[in-house]
């Protein structure tokens, strides 16, 4: 099944084939004006990457394989440890240090919502290198249409 991400338009489609689909560290597979939707596979034994989003809240729901979350108010303070598997979502508030880890046999298949809107309409990462790359480099930015806040705090990476 291949999603195309049609912008601030109706868009519907069977979200859990999607991400089982997915192989791609990250595919955005909706924009909107406030929030947008990505795709996520996470190879065994890796992970998303410790970060912080300090005005973006997510959502996250695996819909194969096992990991553990971490999160916490600081990078060195992670309090907050969950194992989760398939069917389980994960609530991140903005400002959160947080971190999913693939500890099962198989990828990680899971999708992310996103508010505001955090990446490039229609980017699709194959790795988690390729996804750091494309953010340093400038080539994953939100749309100009999509709202912002008017303070925009850089995201923070461990």
């Amino acid at each position: 099944m291949t999603i195309k991400d049609i912008g601030p338009e109706p868009q519907s489609f069977d979200l859990e084939q999607a991400t089982l689909a997915n192989t791609n560290y990250r595919s955005v597979a909706w924009s909107g004006k406030y929030l947008q939707l990505t795709l996520m596979s996470i190879p065994v034994g890796e992970d998303i990457g410790l970060e912080a989003h300090p005005e973006t809240d997510q959502f996250l729901r695996l819909d194969a394989g096992r990991g553990r979350v971490q999160m916490g108010s600081a990078k060195d303070r992670l309090d907050f440890d969950q194992e989760v598997e398939d069917g389980w979502a994960v609530f991140v508030p903005a400002g959160t240090w947080h971190n999913i880890t693939n500890t099962g046999d198989e990828p990680m298949q899971l999708y992310a919502v996103y508010a505001p809107v955090h990446h490039a309409p229609g980017k699709i990462h194959a790795t988690s290198a390729d996804a750091e790359s494309d953010e340093e480099s400038g080539n994953d930015e939100p749309p100009t249409w999509s709202v912002q806040p008017t303070h925009h705090p850089a995201d923070k990476h461990a």
